[in-house]
This record gives C-alpha cells, structure tokens and sequence, in this order.
C-alpha cells in the first residue's frame, strides 16, 4: 500500500522521443538533467534511447558521470561547467563537454593530458540569450584557442551551439535574429578550421516548428517527457508523469471555518475538507495556496488554503470522499484528472517546473510500461 506515489509512464517517454524524431532528419539529444526533470535520470535515459535518441545531454559533470556509472555508453554532453572541477574524469568517461573561454580550454586541454586521451569539446555561443556561451566579441579568440588545442592532439572540436531564447514564441523576430548570428559563428568558425560534426541550436520548441534550425542535432527536453513547450498545441505528446497520494483525513466541517495556516481560506458553507499527504517538501508549489487543482472521485477541487510542508486541504464540497481515497495532482488527463500544463496556469509558471519539482526521496518514484527502469 503506498500513501503517496509519482507514477512515470517511460513507454511515454520512448514514444515522444520516436514522434520527435520522425520530425527531423537530424540526430536526437534528450536532455535528462535534473533527474530527468523529475522523472529519474538514468530510466528516463533508457527510455530517451529505446526511442532513437543518439545523445544525452546533462547540465553537471556529475550528471554525466552518474550515466556513465549506470552503464549507459550513449554520447553525453554536460555544458555547465565552473573552473576547478575534476574534468579528466569526465574526459576519461568519454564525456563531452561545453566550453566558451579560451581558460575552460586550457582546463579541457590539461584534463585530456591526464586522461591519456583527448576531450571532445563543444564550443558554445552566445547568439543572443546573453546566459551560456561566448559573446559575439569573443568568438575570434574562442575559436583561435579551440584551433591552437586541437592542433596540439588535446582537444577534439566536436561541436559548435548555441541555445534559443524565445523559440516557444512562435513567430518571435529573436528567433531569426539569433539563426542569422549562429550561421555567422559557424562561418567565422570554419574560417579558423573549425568544421564541426555537429551543429546544434535547436531545443524542443525548434525541433517541433523550426525545421530550419535542425541542422545535424537537436536538443530536446520538456517534448520527450510529453509536456509541450508552446502552449495551445501538444503535438500528440503523451505526459509521462501522474503525481497522486491517498487522502489521509476526511472531515464535514461547518460553514465560516478558516483552513489552513493564516486561515486564507473560508468555508462558504457546510462541506467536506479532504487532507492530502503531499506539500511543498515533496514539490507541491506553495503558489498552489488556494489554486491548485486536485481530482478526488469524481470531482476537480482547488486546494483550500495554503499549501504547507507535508500535506494540503482540499474542498471538495458533498463529494462521498474518506480516507484512503485517490486525489490525483495531475497526470496525462486522461480520465479527468488535472494536467501539469493546468498546474502551471493555476500556479504562474510553467510545465517544467511543476514536474521537475516532485523529485523529493520521500515521494517514491514508480515506473510504468515495457521500457525497464
């Protein structure tokens, strides 16, 4: 018996990752960082490449490092990366890794002399989202230093990138603006020597709606977990996430009674108050205080007052609910149940973070379908 469960459909997973890949003639990265936004990193993984992935991308040296100590040999690409870190242990996993400096360079090239093998190195641009990667200013320099290393057997140039600012805008002038820069630094590259085998820009929006920006790799994240990153349009995804837990308490409560802490929320008459055993220490936001939607039988109620640590009150009016009732957060929708898009809206945010949040150790994580965590 389990009192409070997330539930990932991987066999979800695996689909997404074959309908996106039926939309781009190039090869696909799946992104897994954050514990495969909340959905478990490494059966995520295996999900991602049972459905045709060819890449793996990570945001830490340790994410790399986990897949690498799970067994999984696929391609991986980690591209946050501070100075100090043990990098030859990622160049000996034969991890690739991300850099815009000429001194991440250097680390890259050092780690590669421990290792006893080079680094394949991605180098990154900044085309315009002013995060990641190097200034247009700084691409000659970057791209000198990647040709001195590379031609001292150090560094292996696998790719250039770069990462979209507003591609879930469809239509957004940054978008073109952006593509025009990062064919300028692929030409400015190839003027150094540097002719990469892999050319990547776009993320899940791009791949969905920009064929042109697909060049040899896509990156896609939110998509392979079926949520989508343009809103209005699923593009058939299947989410892949159920967040639930069996309501613990159900009581009548009379008319003018305050619930919760600070009392936010006032009965408006004689009603059922359902407790639920998961809050924000498991991932519920708190911005869920008398908005988020919950389906206990055969009813969609909000969250009455706030949310706190371990469970959250919800009213669910004459409804026969008891204890040990199921009171599903959100999942696929598909018996009437909230989704994490319906989350996101009640809660002003956005998909990614509402699945990424249930990544608590207290929840457990349960895995559906034929795909084998």
């Amino acid at each position: 018996m389990w009192q409070a469960e997330v539930r990932v459909d991987l066999d979800a997973i695996r689909d997404n990752v074959v309908a996106l890949r039926s939309r781009t003639s190039a090869e696909v990265l799946v992104a897994v960082k954050a514990d495969g936004y909340g959905h478990g990193m490494v059966p995520a993984a295996r999900a991602a490449l049972a459905g045709g992935a060819t890449w793996l991308g990570v945001a830490t040296l340790d994410e790399a490092l986990t897949l690498r100590r799970a067994g999984i040999e696929a391609p991986v690409l980690a591209w946050l990366l501070s100075p100090g870190l043990p990098l030859h242990d990622g160049v000996a996993a034969g991890v690739d890794l991300s850099a815009a400096t000429p001194e991440l360079l250097d680390e890259l090239a050092a780690a590669a002399r421990q290792a006893g093998r080079p680094a394949r190195v991605h180098l990154k641009l900044d085309t315009g989202l002013a995060r990641g990667g190097a200034a247009r200013a700084d691409w000659p320099e970057l791209f000198e230093a990647a040709t001195k290393a590379q031609a001292g057997g150090d560094v292996e140039v696998v790719g250039v990138w770069s990462h979209f600012a507003c591609a879930d805008e469809p239509g957004h002038e940054s978008v073109d603006r952006q593509l025009a820069a990062f064919h300028e630094g692929l030409e400015l590259a190839g003027r150094h020597g540097i002719h990469p085998r892999y050319r990547h820009i776009a993320n899940s929006a791009a791949t969905l709606i920009r064929p042109d920006a697909h060049f040899d790799l896509v990156r896609v994240g939110i998509a392979a977990y079926g949520l989508s990153p343009i809103a209005g349009d699923t593009f058939g995804l299947r989410p892949a996430m159920t967040a639930r837990a069996r309501v613990t308490l159900a009581k009548r409560v009379p008319a003018g009674q305050g619930v919760s802490y600070g009392l936010t929320y006032t009965t408006p008459w004689e009603t059922t108050l359902a407790v639920v055993p998961l809050g924000y220490g498991d991932g519920v936001p708190r911005h869920a205080s008398n908005a988020g939607p919950v389906r206990i039988g055969g009813t969609v109620a909000t969250i009455a007052g706030r949310v706190c640590m371990d469970q959250v009150v919800v009213d669910v009016g004459d409804e026969p609910v008891v204890a040990g009732d199921v009171a599903t957060l959100f999942g696929p929708g598909d018996d009437g149940e909230p989704t994490a898009d319906d989350w996101a809206a009640a809660t002003g945010t956005i998909n990614y973070e509402i699945v990424t949040r249930f990544g608590s150790s207290r929840v457990p994580r349960c895995y559906d379908g034929e795909v084998r965590p």
